[in-house]
C-alpha cells in the first residue's frame, strides 16, 4: 500500500492525485440507501414542489389573461394562483426537512465508518501519518459531504427537473421562442465543463493546505507546555498564520475560479433569455401572442435560467466535495499490515503466560536500512521477571511492539505459551497484555472512567479495589468530585506519580497474565516513587513481567537482567553476575544506576 500523499511541502499533492473525479461521490451511495424511508421521502416532496413550481407560470397566465377579463374570474385566477402558492411552500419545506436530515445521517455514518476503519489500522500507518491530518480528513472533508447530500444533491436534482419541465413548457407555450432559448445551453456546458477540471484540482489543493494547518495547531497544542517553557508563542502563532495565509491563498484561486465559471455560464443563459424576452415583446405588439402568454413564457425562462445557473454552483460544490471525498477514500482503502489470520487460534485458558522471541529480526517500515533487532531470542518462563537494560536505541521498545504485535518481524518469532503469535486475532492477544508506559496516557474523562478503561464491565467496587492497590484511592478521594473528577487533556489535573497510579490501577483492574512495564518510576520524586514502586510490586506479583528499566530498584528485585545492546543481547544473568563481567552493565550501572 503506498504511502499518503504528502503535504505541507508548499508544492501541492502530485498531480495525478490532486485531480478529484466525481466518479469518487459514488461511494456515497451505499451511506444513502442506508435510509432508504428518508430518501423515498425527499424524493416525494423533491416531485410536489417541483411541480408546484412548473405549474405557476400557467396560474400567472391564466390570473393575466382572465382573472382581469370579468370580475366573476378574478378570485378564482387568484385562489388558483396562492394554492399553488401553497402546496410549493409546504412541499419545500418538506424536500428541506428530508434531504437535510438524510445529510446529516449519512455524514455521521460515514465519520463513524472512517473512525472505526481508523483505529483499526496499525502502527505503521499512524507512524508515517499525522494525527492533525486524520482529524482535518474526519471533519472538514466529511462536513463537504453534508453539502452535497444536504444541499447540493437535492438542488441539483430539482434544478434538473426544473430545467427539463420549463424547456418542455416552453416548447409548448411557444415552439420559435423555445428554439432560441435552447442555442444557448451547448454556450453554458462549455466553460462549465473546462471550468469545472480546474475548479476540482484547486480545491484538492485548498483542503491539503486546510489541512496543514490543522495538523500544525494539532501538534503545537498537544505540546503547549514545552511551547510555553521555551517562550515560543510568537513563533508558534507565525508559523500558524503562514500554514493559514497559504490556505487562504489556495482558497482564493478556487474561489476566484468558481466565480469565473459562475459568471459566464449565468452571462450565457441570460443573454439567451434577454434574446427571447425582445423577440417575444415583437410578438405581443403585433398580436401574435397574449399578454399572459408572454408572461408564462418568461417565468419558465426564468425557473430554467436560474436552475442552469444552481447547476453551475453544485458544479463547483462537486468538484469540492469530489476532491474530499477523495481524500476520504484513501484512507477507507488503506489495509492494516497486521491483521487477524481467517482462522484464527485460541489461547489457552488459563494462559500460563510463557514468552519466547526465537531468532527475531526487526527493522520499522519507516528505517528499512537500520534493523532494531538483529537475531535477538529471548525466553521469559510463566511468573518471572526480566529486565530490560541498555542505552537508548538498544532495542528494549521494539521488544513491547513485538510482543504487542504493534509490528510483525521480519525475521523469526513471537511465541506465546509455545503459540505464534501471529496466529492470533491481535485484539484477543492483547487482552491477555497489560502495558503501563512510562509517560500514560490518561484521557479527558473522570478517574472512574480512566480506570474502568483496563476492563470496561468492571463496577464500582472492583475500580476502587484497583484505585486502593495502585496507592491512588487516597488522592482520587480528595478532589472535589472524588471518581466523578474530570482529570483534564493528557491529565493535565494530576502530577506525575498520580498519572502512573492511575496507569497502575488500570493495569489492576485488566488482571492480564502478563504485564509489560516501561519503568514508570524514572521521572519521579522520591515520595511519589515509593508509592508508585509499592504498586508495582503489587502490580508484578504472580504475572509473567517484563520491564524495561531504568532505576537500580526495579532490576535488584528482577529474576533475571538482560542486557541489550544495537538490536541484540550482549549479557544476562543477575545483578552481581553482571556487575562482575564488569562489562556494558557494570558501565551502565556506574553511570545510570548507582550514583
Amino acid at each position: 500500500m503506498a504511502d499518503l500523499p504528502k503535504h505541507g511541502s508548499g508544492n501541492g499533492a502530485d498531480p495525478d492525485t490532486a485531480r478529484p473525479r466525481l466518479g469518487a461521490l459514488r461511494m456515497l451511495w451505499p451511506f444513502v440507501m442506508r435510509h432508504k424511508p428518508l430518501f423515498g421521502a425527499w424524493l416525494l416532496a423533491l416531485a410536489a414542489s417541483s411541480t408546484a413550481t412548473l405549474s405557476l407560470p400557467v396560474a400567472v397566465r391564466k390570473m393575466i389573461d382572465q382573472g382581469f377579463g370579468s370580475g366573476g374570474n378574478i378570485d378564482a385566477a387568484f385562489a388558483l394562483l396562492f394554492a399553488v402558492a401553497l402546496v410549493l411552500a409546504f412541499a419545500t419545506a418538506a424536500r428541506f426537512f428530508f434531504v437535510s436530515l438524510l445529510g446529516e445521517r449519512v455524514v455521521a455514518d460515514l465519520r463513524n465508518r472512517l473512525y472505526a476503519h481508523l483505529v483499526g489500522l496499525d502502527q505503521a500507518f499512524f507512524e508515517r501519518t499525522r494525527s492533525g491530518e486524520l482529524v482535518s480528513r474526519l471533519t472538514a472533508d466529511t462536513e463537504l459531504l453534508r453539502s452535497v447530500v444536504g444541499s447540493s444533491m437535492s438542488v441539483a436534482l430539482r434544478s434538473i427537473v426544473m430545467v427539463l419541465g420549463s424547456v418542455a413548457m416552453m416548447v409548448v407555450t411557444s415552439p420559435r421562442l423555445a428554439a432560441y432559448t435552447l442555442v444557448g445551453i451547448p454556450l453554458f456546458v462549455l466553460p462549465l465543463v473546462l471550468g469545472g477540471r480546474r475548479v476540482g484540482r484547486i480545491s484538492r489543493q485548498s483542503q491539503d493546505r486546510v489541512a496543514d494547518a490543522n495538523a500544525l495547531a494539532s501538534e503545537s497544542l498537544g505540546a503547549i507546555r514545552t511551547v510555553q517553557a521555551h517562550a515560543r508563542e510568537p513563533w508558534e502563532r507565525q508559523r500558524f498564520a503562514e500554514a493559514v495565509a497559504r490556505s487562504v491563498a489556495a482558497a482564493r484561486r478556487r474561489i476566484a475560479m468558481q466565480s469565473l465559471v459562475t459568471a459566464v455560464a449565468i452571462s450565457v443563459v441570460f443573454g439567451a433569455i434577454t434574446l427571447v424576452l425582445w423577440s417575444g415583446a415583437h410578438d405581443v405588439v403585433q398580436g401574435d401572442l397574449t399578454p399572459g402568454t408572454l408572461g408564462q413564457f418568461v417565468l419558465y425562462a426564468l425557473f430554467g435560467g436560474g436552475s442552469v445557473g444552481a447547476l453551475a454552483e453544485v458544479w463547483n460544490e462537486l468538484q469540492r466535495a469530489a476532491g474530499g471525498m477523495g481524500r476520504i477514500s484513501e484512507l477507507l482503502d488503506e489495509r492494516a499490515g497486521i491483521v487477524a489470520p481467517s482462522s484464527p487460534a485460541t489461547l489457552p485458558v488459563p494462559l500460563r503466560g510463557r514468552i519466547e522471541l526465537r531468532d527475531v529480526g526487526f527493522h520499522y517500515p519507516s528505517r528499512p536500512d537500520a534493523p532494531a533487532l538483529r537475531d535477538f531470542s529471548l525466553r521469559v518462563e510463566p511468573g518471572e521477571t526480566v529486565a530490560l537494560v541498555g542505552p537508548s536505541g538498544a532495542g528494549k521498545s521494539t521488544v513491547f511492539a513485538l510482543l504487542l504485535r504493534f509490528h510483525d518481524p521480519q525475521t523469526g518469532c513471537v511465541r506465546l505459551d509455545g503459540m505464534d503469535i501471529r496466529e492470533l486475532d491481535p485484539p484477543a492477544l492483547r487482552e491477555h497484555i497489560a502495558l503501563v508506559p512510562q509517560q500514560p496516557a490518561i484521557f479527558a474523562a473522570s478517574a472512574h472512567d480512566n480506570i474502568r478503561y483496563g476492563r470496561l464491565e468492571a463496577g464500582v467496587p472492583e475500580i476502587e479495589a484497583a484505585a486502593r492497590s495502585a496507592e491512588a484511592h487516597e488522592f482520587i478521594a480528595a478532589l472535589p468530585q472524588g471518581y466523578d473528577e474530570q482529570l483534564g487533556e493528557r491529565g493535565a489535573r494530576l502530577s506525575g506519580g498520580q498519572q502512573q497510579r492511575i496507569a497502575i490501577a488500570r493495569a489492576l483492574l485488566k488482571d492480564a497474565p502478563i504485564l509489560l512495564l516501561d519503568e514508570a518510576t524514572s521521572a519521579l520524586d522520591a515520595q511519589s516513587e515509593r508509592a508508585v514502586q509499592q504498586a508495582l510490586e503489587r502490580l508484578m506479583a504472580g504475572r509473567t513481567t517484563v520491564v524495561i528499566a531504568h532505576r537500580l530498584a526495579t532490576v535488584l528485585k528482577a529474576d533475571r537482567i538482560v542486557v541489550m545492546d544495537g538490536g541484540r543481547i550482549v549479557a544476562e544473568g543477575s545483578h552481581d553476575e553482571l556487575l562482575a563481567q564488569d562489562g556494558l552493565y557494570a558501565e551502565l550501572a556506574r553511570l545510570q544506576f548507582l550514583d
